[in-house]
């Protein structure tokens, strides 16, 4: 017969309760009954802004997340082909710190370069609506990197995800459908560890991912300069990129050991991302 008091098993079950729960981490799934399709919805302003920058409602769009600023970026492209920042939305909730996400159950949430495709998408999100941004990609499983389950979604909690509230993300999230409605088949996304600027590099470059992060300054840069997205590739546990309109596998281009950071992208060697 046991001898546990009731009060001791009721704390037994309280704590097994409270470790699902923690394990759980950014799931989505939504909860038992009837499950209702959430859709997302553009603000009259954003439309507004799109007519602005002569930006087609369903046009392609790219996002971009700064981790110490706490913002995401929506970026769409307008009629000459070129991308302009469209919104900038506050951050609610990120877990971790600055750096990248290592494994499963680090709580951190991620940076490099990912991407959103219609299956990312979950209309029945217990956190209102969400996407997953692709964690691990092949840059990350090159490296060992696990996780699952790494969303932007609702709501102001997070492990290892990015929450942007219920009313952030139902715009963010009908943002991400009309151009997935309009043809586009993947969204990038990338998320930075801060503004990738010069001053901020100089701040940070005692920290052990600077290296790594001098790799997405790169990415980062291209796109600044070109207004639009780069070619990403993994390249022998690196990133590297090339421009759009650029031809070739920036890997292939490569022969022997990888070069110093400051040598061109073009001269990076390894596997396509």
């Amino acid at each position: 017969m046991s001898t546990a008091s009731p009060r001791r098993s009721l704390f037994g079950l309280s704590g097994l309760l409270l470790i699902a729960i923690a394990l759980a981490g950014c799931s989505s799934a939504g909860g038992g009954g009837k499950r209702q399709v959430k859709t997302g919805s553009v603000t009259v302003a954003t439309v507004g802004l799109m007519r602005d920058h002569d930006m087609e409602r369903s046009a392609p769009i790219l996002m971009r997340i700064f981790k110490e600023e706490a913002v995401l970026e929506v970026w769409k492209q307008d009629r000459s082909g070129r991308y302009q920042k469209l919104r900038t939305y506050p951050i609610c909730k990120f877990s971790g710190k600055l750096g990248p996400k290592i494994r499963e159950g680090d709580r951190q949430a991620p940076e490099g370069f990912y991407t959103i495709s219609p299956k990312s998408l979950n209309p029945f999100s217990r956190n209102h609506l969400a996407f997953n941004i692709g964690f691990p990609n092949a840059y990350d499983r090159s490296l060992g990197r696990t996780g699952s389950h790494l969303m932007v979604h609702g709501g102001c909690n997070s492990v290892g995800c990015y929450a942007m509230t219920h009313k952030r993300i139902e715009e963010i999230y009908g943002l991400t459908r009309e151009a997935m409605q309009g043809g586009q088949q993947v969204i990038l996304f990338q998320a930075f560890p801060f503004r990738m600027t010069e001053e901020n590099m100089a701040r940070h470059a005692d920290n052990p991912n600077y290296a790594f992060w001098r790799d997405l300054k790169h990415g980062h840069d291209i796109f600044e300069a070109t207004g639009e997205p780069p070619r990403v590739f993994a390249c022998d546990g690196r990133y590297a990129f090339a421009p759009a309109g650029q031809p070739g596998d920036v890997c292939a281009m490569a022969q022997g050991a990888p070069p110093p950071l400051e040598a061109p992208l073009a001269s990076l060697g390894g596997g396509a991302y």
